[in-house]
């Protein structure tokens, strides 16, 4: 319940600080490129429920249907301005509305696609017993995955035989271990990659 009330309270409180910086992103993404500004994925979130997870749109239009992984710098689907709020995970600012639905939490394990999670093993998906977050410990560790990828011959063979077990056992490593105070580390230290 704690947690809860936290992530309301945080994300109300953001997206009204963010709002002009909000504003100022979608004028860029409408100006760039054709499209809308959002980006909705359908993702899988706690006990296996689906939900749309909400971005800022940083590729094409229908970019999405030529694969679900982005490899770095070499992905000519993403626009100039992606590249930049990607950077800066700024495309990852909508999902506070998520939070604030309920969809999802400040921190928790990354959510999935159904493609990737109908691969989990049963282990794994504990990391569907919780609300999924728009960051946490794996997604730290992982900061630079979009590189990794790009140097993989095979991307998306690379990402489920390599990444993608990695940072399950971290998320799972974080819900038998996650605390307020821990929350609160994992948010401070995303603050601090995001900025340096």
């Amino acid at each position: 319940m704690i947690k809860r009330i936290f992530d309301i309270f945080i994300s109300l409180f953001a997206l009204i600080i963010l709002f002009p910086i909000f504003i100022l992103l979608s004028v860029a993404i409408v100006i760039e490129s054709k499209g809308g500004v959002f980006y909705r994925q359908i993702r899988i979130g706690k006990n296996g429920r689906e939900f749309q997870l909400i971005k800022f749109r940083s590729m094409f239009i229908d970019a999405d249907k030529k694969g679900l992984l982005t490899v770095g710098g070499r992905d000519n689907r993403i626009t100039k301005v992606g590249y930049f709020i990607r950077k800066y995970k700024l495309d990852e600012l909508p999902q506070l509305l998520n939070v604030l639905r309920g969809d999802m939490s400040l921190v928790g394990p990354r959510p999935e696609v159904k493609k990737y999670v109908d691969l989990y093993t049963p282990s794994q998906r504990k990391v569907l017993s919780v609300r999924p977050g728009i960051t946490d410990p794996a997604s730290l560790k992982f900061r630079n995955e979009n590189d990794l990828l790009a140097k993989a011959d095979n991307p998306e063979e690379f990402y489920i035989k390599k990444i993608m077990p990695e940072k399950l056992n971290i998320s799972i490593d974080y819900i038998q271990k996650q605390n307020f105070f821990s929350d609160l580390k994992v948010i401070f230290n995303t603050f601090f990659k995001v900025l340096h």
